[in-house]
C-alpha cells in the first residue's frame, strides 16, 4: 500500500455537482486536486447529464472556480446523445430536436439536419432538457415518435435542482412522451454507458476512474460502462447508502474527497469470517454488520461494505443492514 490510488488509472472522469462544486462554490480542495492530475500524467474529463449548457460555458465556469477545464474536456449528454444518434441514422438525416440550442448545435455537428416539427418528417428525435419547452414541443415529439422515428433521450433525470426548489427534469418530460406513445427511448446520459464511452473515445483512454457523488447515476453509469468507480463523500450519497446499495450501484472505492486520489488506498482483506481495512474489522452477523473501529471511521465502512456485499452478492434492490459499532483497534 505505497502507491497513490490514481496511479492505477490513465484518466479521471469527474462528475460536477457534489464533486467539483456545491451550488455556486467549489468544494474545498477539489480544484487543487484536479490541477495536479496533469503533472501526474492523468487525463481529466468532466461528465455531466446537463444537455442545455455548451461545453465551453461549463468549462468557463470550472475555470472561474480554479479547476482546469477546456471545452474539449467537458462531455455532456447532448454531445453523447448526438453521437449516439449519428451511429443510428444516415448522414444528413432530418432530426427533430426537442431541447436547447446547444443540443441542436451538437446534432448539426454530427452532419445531421435539425428540424422543429414532426411535419418535416424526421427520421429521428433527440430529446433533452430546456426550461423553455412546453406542451406543443412535447406534442411534436410524440407525433414523430409515434410515427416510428428513432428516439434518443440525452438523459432521464426525473428532477432538476433550482433556486426555488426541485423541478421536473428531462426524465419527467421523456416519461410524458413515453406514456403518450408506448415507446421507450435510447438513453445517452447517466446511468447509461454512452456518456462515459464517448469521453473515453475522445480522450483515447482505456482505464479511467469514474468519480461521482451519486450511486444511481455516476456509480451505476461507470459500472455499466465497465470502468472502476469511486464514490466521493462530498455530495449526495454516504458510506451508509453505499453499504446498502444494490449490486449494480456499488462503488469499488470510497474516498472522502478528491485529495484522496493522491493517497494510497487501503487494502481490504479477509480475516477468517471478517474483513479488515487498516485497523478496522467488520463482520456480518445475521441482518447486521458489526464494525470494530471508532464510529464513522471510513476504514470501518470500507470493511463493512466488503463483508456485507460478499454476504449479499446479487442484490437487485437496496438491502439496509443494522450497523453496530464497537470502539477498538480491530485486533
Amino acid at each position: 500500500m505505497t502507491k497513490a490510488l490514481i496511479e492505477d488509472f490513465d484518466a479521471v472522469f469527474a462528475d460536477l455537482d457534489g464533486v467539483v462544486y456545491a451550488g455556486p462554490h467549489a468544494i474545498p480542495g477539489a480544484p487543487e486536486a484536479l490541477q495536479g492530475l496533469e503533472s501526474a500524467g492523468i487525463k481529466l474529463a468532466y461528465v455531466t447529464n446537463n444537455a442545455s449548457r455548451s461545453s465551453e460555458t461549463v468549462a468557463e465556469h470550472l475555470r472561474e472556480l480554479g479547476a482546469p477545464a477546456t471545452a474539449e474536456t467537458v462531455f455532456g449528454s447532448a454531445q453523447a446523445g448526438a453521437e449516439l444518434l449519428a451511429g443510428l441514422v444516415p448522414a444528413r438525416s432530418r432530426v427533430l430536436v426537442t431541447g436547447s440550442v446547444t443540443l441542436a448545435d451538437q446534432v448539426r455537428a454530427q452532419d445531421l439536419e435539425p428540424v422543429s416539427s414532426a411535419d418535416d418528417q424526421p427520421v429521428a428525435v433527440i430529446q433533452g432538457f430546456d426550461p423553455g419547452l412546453g406542451w406543443k414541443d412535447l406534442a411534436e415529439t410524440a407525433f414523430a415518435v409515434a410515427s416510428g422515428a428513432v428516439w434518443v433521450a440525452t438523459n432521464t433525470d426525473l428532477s432538476i435542482p433550482q433556486a426555488r426548489g426541485i423541478a421536473p427534469g428531462n426524465g419527467t418530460l421523456v416519461a410524458a412522451v413515453a406514456a403518450a406513445t408506448g415507446r421507450k427511448p435510447l438513453v445517452a446520459g447517466k446511468p447509461e454507458a454512452p456518456l462515459f464511452t464517448t469521453a473515453a473515445r475522445h480522450l483515447g483512454v482505456s482505464r479511467p476512474l469514474v468519480v461521482g457523488d451519486r450511486l444511481d447515476t455516476d456509480i451505476l453509469g461507470g459500472n455499466t460502462a465497465g470502468y472502476t468507480t469511486a464514490l466521493v463523500l462530498t455530495g449526495v450519497d454516504s458510506p451508509a447508502t453505499a453499504l446498502a446499495a444494490r449490486s449494480a450501484e456499488r462503488p469499488v472505492h470510497l474516498i472522502p474527497n478528491l485529495a484522496a486520489l493522491y493517497e494510497p488506498y487501503p487494502d481490504v482483506v479477509r480475516t477468517g469470517e471478517a474483513f479488515r481495512c487498516g485497523e478496522a474489522l467488520a463482520r456480518v452477523v445475521g441482518g447486521a454488520v458489526e464494525i470494530t473501529a471508532p464510529e464513522e471511521n471510513l476504514d470501518g465502512w470500507r470493511a463493512a461494505c466488503a463483508a456485507w456485499w460478499e454476504a449479499h452478492p446479487d442484490a437487485p434492490a437496496a438491502t439496509t443492514p443494522e450497523v453496530r459499532w464497537t470502539v477498538g483497534s480491530g485486533s
